[in-house]
């Protein structure tokens, strides 16, 4: 027999170091995807709130609660250095796209645009459904809220008279002021600001890097959110704002299965479905988290996914996660406004939806992307001349409301740089059209161990080094 048939000998498997290949590692979401983890903490929050409530058991109902509080008061702890240094690099970032003013503006356009979509379909419904009818709900059963909302607050509040009580007390809007003035004040400057800049991106870095451990702990939180929503609530009193809170979902699904898909397809002349494969790790999270800024690292790295370039995602993807809220800040009101008014027997006329119509588009930075609505509802009411403890009446079911409109807000987030880009001739659409819904864990580190980072500089080094000028 010759050599070269001779079974040759197995050789010993080589280390790391020498074959220069990470050895592969394993990893729970290669069996137990990250969409199954959040479904999965759905049925256990379901359950145990279920327990919790129809067995008494005050241990577990805490416990659930103490689970919700500190996964939301993680993601709160992220939100005011994220937002300053997100708004502050997306600003400079733009010094790197040709025609930067041109697409700002096409932002901020189809912001309002679909804001106006969105508040009209909720006015519609509405008027059909009549939310606040047959109830068993009185003023009585509302109570004025501790803080509230006016266009004298609103445009006071903007502007801080410190810099440090907007970080400690979380006001969201005079940070994003702050943060504009310091990005705009940066550009002026040029290349003095260069150490700033870097360090301030350096930063950011090290803000999504620790949210992306938050967010892993999303199926956890959601067990104990969703559990002590029942726990506390109970389906009792849901079934008392069953007209409303049924609203408040079809007019959230409308838009997001409706409108959105039909903006795509007209406007942007790209698919539908592609888009729901590549942003559904943003929109499954903000469903969960209730958060749109402590979804805003997802966001922006699926809407890079989707083909927009990387400085305008970096641009339009913070920028609307501090004012584009079509569920929180155009439906809801608008839904809100009208059960209240029935509620206390108050008769609306034109000029009153059209003053909700107003607000939606004009106000909805009030809502500053945190969880939940209350500023914005109080914005709308005292416009209206509404009372407000019309907020007390729907304070008891804003968490499973605010579920279905913080996902709306996402994916309106993400829609909008689709939109312009595609209008604009810049976006890729190969990568558009091989987007896939792949675990949020992809979005971190890959197993081949490269970072995302690294990803997006190899792919963009095979790009053009600019945006192109649209013709």
């Amino acid at each position: 027999m010759s050599a070269n048939s001779a079974t040759a000998p197995e050789q010993p498997e080589q280390p790391e170091q020498l074959t220069g290949k990470p050895k592969p590692r394993f990893r729970i979401t290669d069996k137990f995807p990250f969409w199954a983890q959040i479904i999965t903490g759905l049925v256990l929050g379901v359950l145990f709130g279920w327990l919790a409530r129809s067995q008494d058991i005050t241990w577990l109902k805490t416990t659930l609660e103490q689970v919700g509080d500190i996964f939301i008061q993680l993601l709160k702890l992220a939100v005011a250095p994220l937002v300053f240094f997100a708004i502050l690099v997306s600003i400079t970032n733009l010094r790197k796209v040709n025609n930067a003013a041109r697409l700002a503006t096409r932002t901020l356009l189809w912001f309002m645009i679909t804001s106006l979509i969105a508040v009209a379909i909720g006015i519609t419904i509405g008027l059909l459904t009549n939310p606040g009818a047959g109830t068993g709900l009185t003023p009585k059963d509302g109570k004025k809220p501790e803080g509230s909302g006016s266009w004298i607050d609103f445009l006071t509040g903007i502007v801080p008279t410190d810099v440090i009580t907007p970080f400690t007390e979380l006001n969201v809007l005079q940070i994003v002021f702050m943060a504009a003035v310091a990005g705009i004040a940066a550009l002026q400057l040029g290349t003095k600001a260069e150490p700033i800049l870097k360090l301030s991106a350096s930063i950011l870095e090290l803000l999504q890097k620790a949210l992306w451990w938050v967010i892993r702990l999303a199926p956890i939180g959601t067990i104990g959110l969703i559990g002590f929503a029942i726990a506390d609530y109970g389906w009792d009193l849901i079934s008392k704002y069953a007209t409303f809170t049924a609203d408040v979902y079809i007019g959230c699904a409308l838009v997001l299965f409706g409108v959105y898909p039909l903006l795509l397809a007209t406007v942007a002349k790209v698919s539908p479905l592609q888009f729901f494969k590549g942003a559904w790790p943003a929109i499954q999270l903000a469903f969960v988290s209730r958060s749109s800024v402590g979804t805003m690292p997802v966001t922006q790295q699926v809407t890079e996914r989707l083909g927009v370039p990387k400085e305008y995602a970096s641009f339009a993807v913070p920028f609307g996660a501090t004012t584009k809220m079509d569920g929180c800040a155009a439906i809801y009101p608008a839904l809100a406004a009208i059960f209240i008014a029935q509620i206390f027997d108050v008769q609306l006329g034109i000029q009153d939806y059209l003053l909700i119509a107003f607000v939606s588009v004009i106000g909805s930075a009030a809502t500053a992307g945190l969880t939940g609505a209350t500023v914005m509802l109080t914005l709308t009411l005292s416009t209206l001349g509404l009372p407000l403890e019309g907020v007390g009446l729907l304070m008891a079911i804003d968490p499973i409301l605010d579920m279905m409109r913080t996902a709306t807000n996402v994916a309106g987030q993400a829609l909008v740089p689709v939109i312009v880009a595609a209008r604009e001739k810049i976006l890729d659409h190969d990568a558009y059209n091989s987007a896939s819904a792949s675990p949020i864990d992809a979005f971190d580190v890959h197993e081949d161990g490269q970072d995302e980072d690294e990803r997006d500089d190899a792919r963009d080094a095979d790009r053009k080094a600019s945006v192109p000028v649209p013709a």
